[in-house]
């Protein structure tokens, strides 16, 4: 066993300790973190070589909540863990984007981050800590790696920034921010925001990154005090120098022709051309180098790329840098569903339907959580098959992509949703990707914004999108920020900035970069630009729809919601649920009750939820003496007639009241299967009820 070495520090007025050496030890870089109850462990290894024919830096990072963590036993028929949640995934994500950019360029060799709640505190979230974790692993290893990097979540109440909030916090909070960064510059955001100002979520990113500066000054620390080496004998992928000079003397030309065509199509007909001809040129002079030829036109266009953005502000499809690309919008394009909506932003396109349904209907969630499940009421999926990006390829269950996509827009729009008791429905809104070619997540916010309001879904704002992007040359430090960014200009640039919100404020928030950071001042401007260009597409949404359809599509359900006394709740379902299997056979309904009394009727036939309410209310009322009911007679005596009312309870006409003269025989006035008009004339001490007859209906 290494030797045990122990460390602390305070993040957000919290201590943190940190044990090293004692577990997990045949991993290249192993850490404990604890926070108040909750613990994480991360490992991170390294393979001693890339695998043959390795071409990118394999990097996986995994996230696991383990159900023992909060004491739980896992559901489902094998009672253990299955695959990762989306909330593990998601947090799998977090960890990773900062942690990415901060390899050395060539290292093809697998590594791999595991961080483990192994303990979690409902007031300490163990996202942030697992991506302080992750650093600390890595730091400490001998995985060559250009840490250490901090990471905080920061809430926003009363005006107040607060650093790893606890959970009460955070449902105060008008925004859930997420920043990591090194001590030089923020690397990665995530926030969903209350509609909050550019200035306050900049301030808010600012005050997260003077707790990242501390946390990267203790992990520094922690390394000096191990004397931590990094391993030195790695072989570096690398183009050599001798195919990178010829290659970019013969083809330097040829680029600049190819990245001056503003076509898409045309400039990538040209550009496999031009491959073809360099690779035919290079067959003898440098056999068997395909790789290195092509990773060398690789770096040269985007070379060329991005010095036609800083020197001429000419983008690869001639854009200006604050030009948004054309747009065209549609809303109920889809007859049978609830609502559906096309939007289109040169060759990004996404319709997104929408479907409402009874709150029993809401997903519930088994995690890291000590409820028994969170139920969630608005569900947003992203879908992006192969032919979106003309490939021909078999369709795959959603991958962490798809789902981070998905849950960026649903953070976007959740602001905006009316209430449960404002419009209770369950809400699910399905983006499918027709064509993307650049920011298809912030196309599904502004298609589902369509959907969401040609089905009627009586929303606080409009909701729009743009992604920001940034090409920065370290030398010169020139700088262009752009907005709406294309396919090229994502993979040749150094910043990813998603930006969603309505005409009052920013509500979502998602940020990667792929060089060592930004500061301030360019997060300022993208913010700014990009406030400005979302209300542009706003502008080109509300000219399709303006405001929420006034009536549901007359294929959604209809919904109506009243509340009982708890206490009736078993009369209303029945023994084994026959009362109420009995109301829905009759009315075709769907009837959800909750412990407090509160009842929910959905049905498309208003009619027929209306007649389930009386039935259930009928159900539900303390039958009074003097109130008059319709009964049916159930069953003939020769002292009087039974019959039931108010669908569930029963009485007794004697036969003394079934008229006021005098009756030979009950048969005389009344027959089984009559219906009845009755008045409630005593209920006695065990509950039995007395009627007498008011009318018998004509046939």
């Amino acid at each position: 066993m290494k030797e045990v070495k122990q460390f602390e520090t305070t993040i957000g007025g919290k201590k943190v300790e940190v044990t090293l050496g004692k577990y997990a030890f045949q991993s290249n870089g192993s850490c404990i973190v604890k926070c108040n109850d909750t613990v994480v462990m991360v490992n991170t290894t390294m393979s001693k070589a890339p695998r043959p024919g390795q071409d990118f830096f394999p990097l996986g990072v995994d996230f696991e909540e383990k159900m023992y963590a909060v004491g739980k036993i896992p559901g489902g028929f094998k009672r253990r863990e299955g695959r990762p949640s989306d909330q593990a995934i998601l947090t799998s994500r977090l960890i990773d984007r900062p942690l990415r950019p901060l390899f050395p360029k060539g290292l093809f060799n697998d590594v791999s981050v595991v961080a483990t709640a192994l303990s979690v505190d409902p007031d300490v979230a163990p996202e942030p800590i697992a991506m302080f974790a992750s650093s600390l692993a890595l730091t400490i290893s001998d995985i060559p790696f250009a840490g250490p990097t901090g990471s905080v979540d920061v809430a926003y109440i009363d005006g107040k920034y607060i650093i790893n909030p606890t959970e009460a916090e955070r449902e105060q909070s008008e925004i859930d921010l997420t920043v990591a960064g090194t001590k030089e510059a923020i690397l990665m955001v995530e926030a969903g925001a209350k509609e909050v100002s550019e200035e306050v979520m900049l301030k808010g990113i600012m005050f997260a990154h003077e707790e990242v500066k501390k946390q990267v000054a203790f992990q520094e620390k922690i390394a000096k005090e191990l004397g931590v080496k990094k391993c030195e004998n790695i072989e570096y992928y690398q183009v050599p120098e001798e195919i990178e000079k010829e290659v970019r003397a013969y083809a330097y030309n040829q680029v600049v022709e190819v990245m001056s065509h503003f076509d898409r199509y045309e400039r990538q007909d040209a550009e496999d051309k031009m491959d073809e001809d360099v690779l035919a040129h290079f067959a003898e002079i440098f056999p068997e180098k395909e790789r290195e030829i092509l990773d060398t036109l690789y770096k040269l266009k985007k070379e060329v790329m991005r010095a036609k953005i800083l020197n001429d502000g000419v983008r690869p499809d001639g854009r200006k840098t604050t030009e948004i690309r054309p747009i065209w919008c549609e809303a109920g394009v889809l007859p049978r569903v609830h609502g559906s909506g096309v939007f289109t932003r040169g060759e990004t396109q996404a319709l997104t339907t929408c479907t409402l349904g009874p709150l029993s209907d809401m997903q519930i969630l088994d995690g890291l959580d000590e409820e028994d499940g969170i139920k969630k009421r608005y569900m947003h999926h992203y879908n992006m098959p192969p032919y979106s990006t003309g490939e021909a390829k078999q369709l795959k269950s959603p991958g962490r992509r798809e789902i981070g996509h998905g849950a960026l827009a649903e953070r976007s729009l959740l602001p905006v949703l009316p209430t449960e008791e404002e419009f209770p429905y369950a809400i699910r809104t399905v983006s499918e990707i027709l064509s993307s070619n650049g920011s298809t997540s912030q196309a599904s916010v502004c298609g589902s914004t369509l959907a969401l309001m040609d089905a009627g879904v009586p929303i606080k704002a409009p909701v729009a999108g743009v992604a920001m992007g940034l090409i920065k040359d370290t030398e010169s430090n020139k700088v262009a920020i752009l907005t709406d960014i294309q396919g090229l200009e994502d993979f040749l640039g150094d910043m990813d900035f998603k930006v969603a919100g309505t005409e009052h404020g920013i509500t979502a928030i998602q940020m990667d970069i792929k060089i060592k950071g930004i500061d301030e001042s360019i997060l300022r401007t993208a913010l700014e630009q990009a406030r400005v260009g979302r209300l542009f597409i706003l502008n080109k949404m509300l000219e399709v729809i303006s405001e929420p359809r006034k009536e549901l599509s007359p294929y959604a359900p209809k919904i109506i919601t009243f509340n009982i006394n708890p206490d009736k709740i078993k009369d209303v379902i029945g023994s084994g649920g026959k009362v109420i299997n009995k109301i829905i056979e009759e009315t075709g309904v769907k009837i959800d009750i909750e412990d407090d009394g509160r009842v929910c009727v959905a049905g498309v036939d208003a009619k027929m939820n209306q007649r389930a309410k009386e039935i259930i209310l009928g159900i539900a009322e303390d039958v009074e003496v003097g109130k008059i009911y319709s009964a049916t007679v159930e069953k003939i005596m020769k002292f009087g007639a039974f019959v039931s009312f108010a669908y569930n309870k029963d009485g007794m006409i004697h036969i003394s009241k079934l008229s006021t003269k005098h009756v030979e025989k009950v048969e005389d006035v009344v027959n089984i299967g009559d219906k009845v008009e009755v008045e409630v004339i005593k209920i006695d001490d065990k509950g039995r009820i007395d009627l007498k007859l008011i009318a018998v209906e004509q046939k």
